[in-house]
């Protein structure tokens, strides 16, 4: 068999059980295509050496019949923000270019438990502050469908490797829609759970209160896999939740009839390119065709989700961004420093980049004496007021569909001086982490230049199942 690295993941689990190719033959066409499409710059780190050497370990002992994993032998890419024992972490950043974390994140530990084989580090804005990529200090990742666009963000290099069949699943995190937005704009399924159904240990933190980790995926089968084997309670992180495991498969097939789908007249509103509504509202027609029923209603906090949101994340990204300050973790200065602020001023000047130095300063400022109750605060009241509508929403529909991002992709370099415009591109993801529920991006059709365009399926707390649910059903239509 050949282009093996184009398998779905149940194709490629199911394969290897059966051996009909071995876990090498798999990650050799991985390989060969990561290096065929390396221009498009899904990968900061490559670890073709590690990932040859797992698949050779898998091969002997299936060969002797040995057990192995539920996934053994699925080629994963990390987002390089998640820990991978011995792998550099970077977070796209000279700040930690030359870190290598000593331990696994717990999502890590939790799928190496299966079996599965890193492929490597994918490319991700610098400390996954960013909607493109185009932060990373490495450089930008390409769109798969057009060159010149981006590829999203912050976890784009992660959506551009499952687009582009240089993994058969990859990890991401989601803050303000940094999987979901990405997923989009490469026409592959992902995933944001509920806040705390998937551990966050060993993920360098960029907003504690809002940051998810997630996956992206060919298929919702394969999704509902792999949330499987990542989700459940982790001692290591005390926002964990204590949920009752499920088998995230057994909400598949079971079709739409009588679902009703809420319809937010915000999320369709001035602001969204009227394709991307065409596309989103032919998708939901299809939905009721096959028995869904559409309701419409009203999310009006969704206006001050971006305020919010661009008060409390930097905030605590200054927080958590503290302690790298090149004497404990993070860059060295390249010259000499007069005293220890010239030094502090030096190592965190010469490693953080503008989008990053901009965050710190708006978080310090609104965390400062005088500011903390006239901004964060009132953020954090405001947050509340998200989380209620989204409950007075689900009172009157099971699930709430919406457009995964205004607009296709943009081109490199068309926001990235406008930094007011880049952080509105995520006015329609925002409101879900503030209200920690989860929310998955789907396919939903191509304009006529042949761009991707994506709508996100939004659920109530702990409700992944219905967002597997229909994107299952629409996937059949």
């Amino acid at each position: 068999m050949t282009n093996l690295n184009k398998l779905s993941l149940k194709d490629v689990v199911n394969g290897v059980r059966e051996k009909k190719f071995s876990c090498s033959e798999l990650v050799k066409d991985t390989v060969s295509a990561c290096k065929e499409e390396k221009d498009f710059f899904a990968y900061i780190t490559l670890d073709e050496e590690g990932a040859l050497k797992k698949a050779e370990e898998l091969d002997k002992k299936i060969v002797q019949n040995e057990e192995v994993g539920d996934l053994a032998g699925a080629v994963c890419a990390v987002k390089d923000i998640i820990c991978v024992k011995g792998l550099p972490n970077t977070c796209a950043s000279k700040m930690l270019e030359n870190f290598v974390p000593p331990y696994d994140a717990s999502v890590v530990s939790r799928l190496k438990k299966e079996d599965f084989v890193v492929m490597g580090k994918t490319n991700t804005d610098e400390f996954a502050c960013g909607a493109s990529t185009e932060t990373s200090y490495f450089g930008v990742s390409r769109n798969p469908y057009e060159k010149e666009r981006v590829a999203g963000g912050s976890s784009g290099g992660s959506a551009l490797a499952v687009a582009k069949n240089l993994c058969t699943f990859a990890l991401g995190t989601d803050t303000g829609g940094s999987i979901r937005q990405p997923a989009s704009f490469c026409n592959v399924y992902g995933l944001k759970p509920t806040y705390g159904l998937v551990s966050r240990s060993g993920v360098v933190s960029l907003a504690s209160s809002w940051d998810t980790v997630g996956a992206f995926s060919k298929t919702p089968e394969d999704m509902a896999m792999i949330l499987n084997k990542i989700a459940g309670k982790d001692r290591k992180d005390s926002t964990s939740l204590d949920n009752p495991e499920k088998d995230y498969t057994s909400f598949l097939n079971k079709g739409v009839k009588g679902l009703k789908i809420g319809l937010p007249k915000e999320y369709f509103s001035e602001g969204i390119e009227e394709e991307t509504k065409a596309l989103v509202m032919e998708s939901v027609k299809k939905l009721e065709k096959a028995g869904a029923e559409v309701v419409q209603l009203s999310l009006p906090s969704t206006k001050y989700a971006v305020s919010v949101y661009y008060i409390s994340m930097p905030a605590e990204l200054s927080a958590n961004l503290e302690r790298f300050d090149g004497i404990r973790f993070g860059h060295k200065p390249e010259s000499e420093a007069e005293n220890i602020v010239d030094y502090y001023f030096k190592a965190r000047g010469e490693g953080f980049g503008t989008e990053i130095k901009r965050r710190i300063i708006i978080g310090t400022y609104v965390l400062s004496a005088g500011y903390m109750d006239a901004y964060y605060k009132k953020a954090q009241k405001v947050r509340g007021v998200i989380i209620e509508d989204f409950k007075k929403a689900f009172s009157a529909c099971d699930v709430i569909i919406g457009p995964g991002s205004p607009y296709p992709a943009f081109k490199i370099g068309e926001f990235i001086d406008d930094p007011l415009k880049m952080y509105t591109a995520d006015a329609l993801t925002i409101p879900v982490n503030a209200a920690g529920i989860p929310s998955m991006a789907c396919p939903s059709g191509f304009t006529k230049a042949g761009l991707p365009v994506g709508l996100q399926v939004i659920a109530p707390f702990l409700s992944e199942g219905r967002c597997l649910s229909v994107a299952e059903a629409l996937r059949g239509l």
